[in-house]
Formats: C-alpha cells, sequence, structure tokens
C-alpha cells in the first residue's frame, strides 16, 4: 500500500473517531467536546510522527 493511501486511511480513521465521540458523548457541551477533540487530534498526530512518518 501507497505511503499516500496510508496517511489518507490514517486521516479517515481520525475523522471518524472525533465523530463517534462527539455524536456519543459530548453532543450538548462545547468546552469538553472541544478539549476531547483537541487531545484525540494530538494522540493521533504523536502516532503519526512515531509510527506512521518513522516508516
Amino acid at each position: 500500500m501507497g505511503r499516500q493511501a496510508v496517511v489518507v486511511l490514517y486521516v479517515l480513521a481520525l475523522i471518524a473517531v472525533v465523530v463517534g465521540v462527539d455524536v456519543l458523548f459530548f453532543r450538548h457541551q462545547f468546552w469538553e467536546r472541544l478539549i476531547v477533540n483537541i487531545g484525540i487530534v494530538l494522540v493521533f498526530g504523536a502516532f503519526y510522527f512515531r509510527f506512521v512518518k518513522g516508516s
């Protein structure tokens, strides 16, 4: 699988996780949802730089 395809799948997984958490847990809480979304993006970014970009 090409590197570009891996990045596209990774971004799609990030979007799916963010939307899923928003809908399931934080539908009506703006600040909590914002903080959790930032945390999810930071965790995905750390995994990207550690495992995807390093390979």
